[in-house]
């Protein structure tokens, strides 16, 4: 169940999203929370990184995966401005992180971007994987949105 602070953090992780776009590369921000703490924040860097796998959910999920313990990831957030991918969404499911929190649908970017189709939904994704990641989107929706439509 989303919260007055899960829409605070949302706002963080677009706010990220357009940072990236300042950067030169595409809209893309996330943050991870353990408790109410943020521990980790990451934008897109596919671009000035010349690296297709540099989503920051992606590089979130490993960052976790790596220094957090199992207490924590059981404890963990990611707040992201868009749904997942699903290289993302694995990686999520495999860091082990309790839930992830987004702003604007994958079918939304797809439709902004004039695409006929957009991947699987994150959740689907895990729940294929057998994952037990929580999965709650699209919140600030018309928010979010607004970064894509400014730069595709």
């Amino acid at each position: 169940m989303s919260t007055g602070t899960d829409t605070e953090y949302i706002r963080e992780a677009i706010e990220l999203a357009r940072e990236a776009v300042t950067d030169g590369n595409t809209p893309y921000g996330s943050l991870l929370v353990v408790g109410d703490t943020v521990v980790k924040r990451s934008r897109n860097t596919t671009v000035t990184e010349s690296d297709i796998t540099a989503h920051p959910e992606l590089k979130l999920a490993r960052w976790a995966a790596r220094e957090l313990d199992a207490a924590d990831r059981d404890d963990c957030t990611m707040y992201t401005s868009t749904e997942p991918c699903e290289m993302c969404a694995t990686a999520i499911h495999y860091a082990g992180l309790d839930r992830v929190v987004y702003s604007v649908y994958g079918k939304s970017v797809a439709n902004v971007r004039g695409k006929a189709k957009s991947g699987i939904p994150c959740e689907e994704v895990i729940d294929r994987k057998g994952g037990s990641t929580d999965v709650e989107g699209p919140i600030l929706e018309t928010e979010g949105k607004r970064v894509h439509e400014e730069f595709y």
